[in-house]
């Protein structure tokens, strides 16, 4: 399973310690050696669930083209990656490449140490170059700091709208919501039940320990929760307009449960008690083997236009490697469009590319996913404390105004508490 934002935290928290980052290295560098001519590369990610044979796949693909380069991945839980790469890779051990988190910010923690290696170098549109013009827009920005690349997205989502096509043709409906309007006349007629506890959801929403949905409503109606200058919006017109739509949507119309977890937002829809849920590609398979009539569709369109989230995770190699040449023909490689469109076939994930759209229409359902690439955001892209803003203020914020607190009000203090971590001046 694809690990989502912040959802398996508590989870993760009792990992044991991994040895890994500490096995095969030398007092020259960090990396996996060389034996009789073949550079042995060692890739750390936290890739643990049911995607972890898509990723082993596509390296078995690329030690068999290349035999004087041979990579081996491991993989550990976040929790445990996170606790114990900084110090790996900042007293020059650990593995030659690594995925340091499911968070983008990360990259932060490992350039402040000056830990991690800057891959211009190997920049470009050529042969064994990183053609970094072909990764989404939001994502070449994010892994980008002080007009230097540092990572690679070692692979990508992006969230569609899940919808039960059996609920829909019972309650009159023939086709998913297209515009925002439509998303929530649909989300109130697919609610039954009276008194606060619907037998049946129009939506199910999650807000915490999931990957963020709510940003999504924001950014219909032209809403966020930091601006370009490191500033908080949340508190602006048009985020608190859009949050206080959807929260009484939620505390009043009842179209989704309060208060779930990423988890249970996932076992409502699967046990056809929610008519929708915005979701990412790792889910499609759990819904239908659960037995949900599945439909997919692109997320409903507000007045700011096409928008949903995307996810990622860095993909890096350590500045104290020995291999640093062949790492990055690595990533070349596991970049390119050969080896992103293998691995979007296998792994039901869009491909890490903007420029194969063609490659994947055989597939409907990746299809789906790589239509949403143009339009598609990171959550708190940029942000070095990404995290303590999401767990700390967002979502305790989305939590108090779906039990009814005043929006403005509580925005503002969010406001005052995102700026306090982004270091805004206002």
């Amino acid at each position: 399973m694809y690990v989502r934002f912040g959802r398996t935290a508590a989870a993760l928290a009792a990992a044991t310690t991994v040895s890994l980052l500490l096995a095969g290295c030398g007092d020259n560098g960090a990396g996996g050696g060389t034996s009789g001519g073949v550079v042995k590369l060692t890739m750390l990610t936290g890739f643990t669930g049911p995607d972890a044979p898509s990723y082993q796949a596509l390296i078995k693909e690329f030690n068999a083209g290349h035999p004087k380069i041979q990579v081996t991945m491991t993989a550990e839980p976040w929790a445990t990656i996170g606790q114990k790469l900084p110090a790996s890779w900042a007293t020059g051990q650990g593995p030659d490449l690594a995925t340091p988190s499911s968070d983008p910010g990360a990259i932060f923690t490992y350039i402040k140490t000056n830990s991690v290696l800057p891959l211009d170098p190997a920049v470009g549109a050529g042969t064994g170059q990183i053609d970094s013009a072909a990764f989404p827009a939001a994502v070449k920005s994010a892994f980008t700091v002080d007009g230097k690349l540092y990572a690679v997205p070692a692979n990508m989502a992006t969230l569609v709208l899940y919808y039960n096509k059996a609920m829909f043709a019972a309650a009159g409906i023939s086709r998913p919501p297209a515009t925002e309007d439509e998303f929530i006349a649909d989300a109130k007629k697919l609610t039954k039940g009276s008194g606060g506890k619907p037998s049946q959801y129009g939506l199910s929403l999650a807000d915490n320990n999931t990957i963020q949905m709510w940003p999504i409503l924001q950014w219909m109606s032209g809403g966020d929760i930091v601006g370009p200058d490191n500033c908080a919006v949340v508190n602006s017109p048009a985020s608190v307009q859009a949050l206080t739509r959807w929260s009484r949507l939620v505390s009043q119309d009842h179209i989704s449960p309060v208060g779930q977890a990423g988890a249970d937002a996932d076992t409502l829809f699967s046990a056809k008690k929610a008519a929708m849920e915005i979701n990412g590609p790792w889910a499609a398979a759990g819904f239908t083997s659960a037995g949900v009539d599945l439909g997919i569709a692109q997320v409903p369109v507000g007045s700011a236009g096409p928008v949903t989230l995307a996810s990622t995770v860095p993909l890096m190699i350590a500045r104290t490697s020995k291999h640093q040449a062949e790492a990055k023909e690595f990533l070349a490689w596991y970049t390119g469009k050969a080896a992103q469109t293998q691995f979007s076939k296998v792994s039901g994930f869009p491909p890490a590319r903007t420029d194969l759209g063609g490659a994947v229409k055989g597939d409907p359902t990746v299809a789906q996913f790589a239509a949403a690439l143009p339009h598609a955001k990171l959550y708190l892209a940029g942000q070095q404390n990404s995290t303590r803003i999401d767990s700390d203020v967002y979502v305790p914020l989305i939590q108090k105004i779906e039990r009814g607190a005043d929006v403005q009000s509580a925005a503002d203090s969010a406001a005052k508490a995102i700026n306090s971590l982004t270091g805004c001046k206002k």
